[in-house]
């Protein structure tokens, strides 16, 4: 798990990755760490970021992990296309799909 937090604008109920896209304010930004990556194959991916509102069974698996901790941080999973570095930012909220999610633009000094 990271220790440090970052921010993102998380969304709630989703339909595609370009909700996630949308205009907002810094202030309505939410602290994370991410708990766990999960990279999926391309056609994996698009299907995922076409379709948020889907139950997904690597969300089912693994949203025990999810949860805001007593610092308000956002415990989230971290779902990627292998070999790309941006991705999307998972908060279940205990259910089997994106409750929320949040655009990760990937880390700068990622290679």
């Amino acid at each position: 798990m990271s220790d440090f937090h970052n921010t993102a604008f998380f969304v709630k109920h989703p339909f595609w990755v370009e909700d996630l896209m949308a205009p907002h304010r810094y202030e309505q930004r939410k602290r994370f760490a991410v708990v766990k990556t999960i990279k999926l194959s391309k056609i994996d991916y698009e299907n995922f970021i076409a379709d948020l509102c889907v139950d997904r069974r690597f969300i089912e698996e693994n949203k025990g992990l999810c949860r805001i901790d007593e610092d308000g941080v956002w415990l989230c999973l971290l779902v990627q296309r292998r070999g790309q570095s941006d991705g999307v930012l998972v908060m279940p909220d205990g259910m089997d799909y994106p409750k929320y999610a949040a655009y990760y633009p990937g880390e700068e000094d990622e290679k």
